[in-house]
């Protein structure tokens, strides 16, 4: 189902605030979705299931332990979005052909987007690679290389993240709109719903015009 781009990041936010997530990461989140989503590739889906998988984990446990070497996280498998946040923050590292290596990234894809960014910080195209995804990005373009369609696997034990030798010819550009199944819309919605306020009395008789008051 093919939704604009500002639908996809407003659902978006709200279902990871509904699940827990703090308002920064939340936002990051939403707008990594609505990158991925411009660029005809897997999104919403990824998102629901990371949310349901994650729903009342503790926050902490799925962020890296430690910066040097290897990240990874106290509950053995690292969150994509608190994953691609901490890349953002410490993207200079790259600069200097230093690769950023995670272990057991859930939903790997959901990190491109961060990646993308760090990219237009540091003016240099950034190579993201997992199994057997490679993916080239320069911020705005992409290119992709995934022979055994793993770009949507839920758990990369390994995520490779650094300075690309070139950008690749043929990047894709980003379209205005993005397609996220109706099944998983509604997995979003479920959880967009839990920010809603519950009604009460008062709200409902405000709600229904003249309410009990009689202006006959």
């Amino acid at each position: 189902m093919s939704h604009s781009l500002n639908e996809i990041e407003a659902l978006s936010k709200r279902a990871a605030r509904g699940a827990g997530l703090s308002w920064g990461i939340a936002e990051e989140g939403a707008r990594a979705v609505r990158w991925l989503a411009s660029h005809d590739l897997p999104s919403g889906p990824l998102l629901a299931d990371l949310l349901e998988q994650t729903d009342q984990v503790a926050r902490e446990t799925l962020a890296p332990l430690s910066l040097d070497g290897i990240w990874s996280a106290a509950s053995g498998t690292l969150c994509p979005l608190a994953s691609g946040a901490t890349l953002n923050d410490f993207s200079d590292r790259m600069s200097a052909g230093q690769p950023i290596e995670m272990a057991r990234v859930s939903h790997p894809l959901l990190v491109v987007p961060f990646a993308a960014w760090a990219a237009i910080h540091l003016g240099a195209p950034i190579k993201i690679s997992w199994l057997s995804v490679r993916i080239i990005t320069d911020g705005y373009g992409i290119w992709t290389d995934d022979p055994k369609n793993q770009i949507s696997e839920t758990c990369a034990a390994s995520l490779i993240c650094g300075k690309a030798t070139r950008a690749d010819e043929i990047l894709t550009k980003p379209s205005l709109r993005g397609e996220i199944p109706q099944a998983d819309w509604a997995r979003l919605g479920k959880l967009a719903h839990r920010t809603y306020a519950p009604a009460t009395e008062e709200s409902r008789v405000l709600g229904a015009g003249a309410g009990i008051s009689d202006n006959d």
